[in-house]
């Protein structure tokens, strides 16, 4: 079996919502829920791709061949929030922006609804997908009618949303799948994606075999 593995470097903020401890296991002094806070990480994702035998090149993949994947988070994470569409704040961090950011020319519009930016309906929210291929992967505002520049322009144009709570756990599954859905393409397997939220702490989503 062969593996190869390649790194990428990212940052991004997000908040656990659901956070509580079992403070028994805690360090003392420790217990406070502050993942529970907008927060920021300087994070490190590793890919691991895994074949049998080589191809015709002496290589499992070329490392070049996972340029999309850095194309992807330079996009669609990198310096991102990452937010959960069900997260208690997200009326207020995201509808409310959207309501109060100034228009183009001033223009009227009605208020947006949580669900009419949600929805899939242009000139509301953009349906992001992995890589080229059909897998929808998350959501980004659409800002056409909003004025750039503006404090909640910029606001909003940094979030990225998800169905999930954005947990190392559940990213780093998101990951996997993003890869996976692409490489299978090429006859690539994924073995497995380390999320690393800090240089201390890393969660790994592995394929099953």
């Amino acid at each position: 079996m062969f593996n190869i593995s390649k790194e990428f470097a990212c940052c991004y903020g997000h908040r656990v919502f659901v956070q509580k401890l079992n403070e028994d296991f805690c360090a003392k002094g420790d217990t406070s829920t502050k993942c529970r806070h907008i927060h920021g990480h300087e994070g490190k994702l590793v890919v691991h791709i895994e074949a049998n035998s080589l191809d015709d090149r002496s290589m499992v993949v070329d490392f070049k061949e996972l340029g999309w994947l850095k194309d992807f988070i330079d996009d669609n994470i990198d310096h991102k929030f990452i937010i959960a569409e069900h997260d208690p704040m997200f009326q207020k961090l995201v509808v409310d922006t959207y309501n109060s950011a100034p228009t183009i020319d001033n223009a009227a519009f009605e208020p947006v609804t949580k669900e009419m930016l949600l929805a899939d309906i242009d000139g509301y929210s953009q349906m992001v997908y992995a890589g080229g291929t059909n897998l929808c992967v998350g959501k980004t505002l659409d800002l056409t009618y909003l004025q750039p520049g503006t404090p909640e322009y910029e606001t909003l144009e940094g979030f990225f949303i998800v169905k999930f709570v954005p947990t190392s756990e559940e990213l780093s599954r998101w990951l996997y799948q993003i890869v996976d859905v692409k490489m299978v393409q090429i006859g690539a397997k994924v073995s497995r994606v380390e999320w690393h939220e800090t240089p201390k702490s890393c969660a790994v989503y592995k394929g099953w075999q």
